[in-house]
């Protein structure tokens, strides 16, 4: 008979399977679940959910839902939406082979942790088909899966058998499981007076020990220490070889570690599928497209009255400069300030800052209104997005009157695709070769 599904470690029968059972009527399932081994273990096409805003009406819905099931209709009724319901996935289709890693990322709400959940088992698709081949690991929530009045080792006993394990094959892994997680004193302790971190130990530990086909991680390395996350790396990196893996992760300095591939989603919907450096510049995009001028300030303290800032132009060649024009009202003078530009890479990294103070240059702000211009290049960049932000510093270089993180987007076109992100110029290359004779 199929095994079963774990809230938060899941692993699906070998055989293909009907999901959904109500009152002896079987429905056809949009899962099909295959251990058969091929190049393409996750299958996803036009998949979408949708959900209600309201508690009364989300059961009256499903209440209807599950009359029409048993009159052999399909769940979720028509493509149209109920008054109050809105799609959380709409729409979604990818592939995913052995070997590759998909970067699922997107703002908070996008629908990635729904898309996930659809994947695992957890939630019926209203639309489309998900097809997965062999076994799955997954961690999609903190402390998903634990019961927290058990032990830790319990935890992982009951964890390992819903992934098919038998008790033996368990028992062979468990100091390798409970070394990597580095949890050896506390196994007997319950799980409920864990940590998120421990708890994230325990359960990543155990989903990927076992070298499952398909392995599902939501926002487990946001968590853990420095040591653990090298550990993590390491670990994705050996199963990468022989596994689809999906990683979502609000680190965009992690999906271009790990990742071969990116979804960027947006309200429900696919807004990217592709390479990496374009779908995060699509996620930045997005972040950056949906505030205002205030949002995008996170400080603006008095003296400071008004401030407005703008790069131009919006898309250079390589080698080319951006210059930034600033007008600041002042209610009072500030001497010898300090301004700092700060440059980031489509990934979130900080690859470059523009510094009055270690340039040497005076600012004097005075009362009422101050306009200026920098001009920043030549940017030797590689092609992609890249964000500016604003800093302003008093004399003390404490006090911070006036900052923008990320304000501003600018493209490099022109320079390969591929190339590291700054290229040094004026670089000269001396040679010698001795023949052997």
């Amino acid at each position: 008979s199929p095994k079963g599904v774990g809230a938060g470690l899941g692993s699906y029968s070998p055989f293909t399977f009907h999901f959904s059972q109500v009152f002896g009527y079987f429905h056809p399932s949009p899962f099909t679940i295959q251990a058969v081994k091929s190049e393409t273990l996750i299958k996803v096409e036009g998949v979408s959910k949708k959900f209600c805003r309201s508690l009364k009406k989300s059961l009256w819905y499903g209440m209807q839902d599950l009359g029409s099931e048993m009159l052999g209709k399909r769940h979720g009724g028509k493509d149209e939406l109920r008054p109050d319901e809105f799609w959380a996935v709409k729409d979604v289709s990818f592939e995913l082979k052995r070997g590759e890693c998909l970067g699922l990322i997107g703002r908070n709400g996008a629908g990635k942790t729904t898309l996930l959940k659809v994947l695992n088992g957890l939630i019926k698709p209203d639309q489309g088909r998900v097809e997965m081949r062999g076994n799955i690991g997954a961690l999609i929530a903190l402390g998903a899966g634990f019961n927290p009045i058990l032990s830790g080792r319990e935890n992982l006993y009951i964890n390992a058998s819903i992934l098919g394990l038998t008790k033996n094959e368990i028992e062979s892994k468990y100091e390798e499981i409970v070394d990597f997680a580095g949890l050896g004193e506390f196994m007997e302790m319950p799980v409920q007076n864990y940590s998120s971190g421990m708890q994230v130990r325990l359960g990543f530990a155990v989903a990927t020990t076992f070298n499952p086909d398909v392995l599902i991680l939501d926002e487990i390395l946001a968590v853990g220490d420095a040591q653990f996350r090298a550990k993590c790396y390491n670990r994705i990196g050996k199963l990468q070889r022989n596994t689809a893996i999906i990683f979502v992760s609000h680190s965009m300095q992690q999906v271009a570690q790990i990742c071969t591939s990116v979804l960027t989603m947006n309200r429900g919907q696919v807004s990217w599928l592709g390479e990496v450096r374009g779908g995060v510049a699509v996620y930045e995009a997005d972040n950056i497209s949906d505030q205002s001028d205030s949002e995008k300030t996170l400080i603006m303290e008095p003296p400071l009255e008004s401030a407005s800032l703008e790069f131009v132009p919006d898309k250079i060649g390589y080698g080319e400069s951006v210059t930034v024009k600033f007008r600041f009202q002042l209610s009072e003078p500030m001497p010898a300030c300090t301004v700092r530009i700060p440059m980031y890479s489509a990934e979130g990294l900080v690859i470059a800052e523009w510094n009055s103070k270690i340039l040497g240059l005076k600012i004097d702000l005075e009362s009422g209104f101050n306009t200026g211009e920098i001009e920043l290049g030549p940017l030797n960049l590689a092609r992609g997005v890249y964000q500016f932000g604003f800093v302003l510093n008093d004399a003390t270089g404490v006090f911070l009157p006036y900052w923008s993180l990320k304000y501003h987007c600018i493209e490099i076109a022109g320079y390969g695709a591929g190339a590291a992100t700054y290229v040094l110029p004026n670089t000269q290359l001396s040679l010698r070769s001795d023949r052997i004779v």
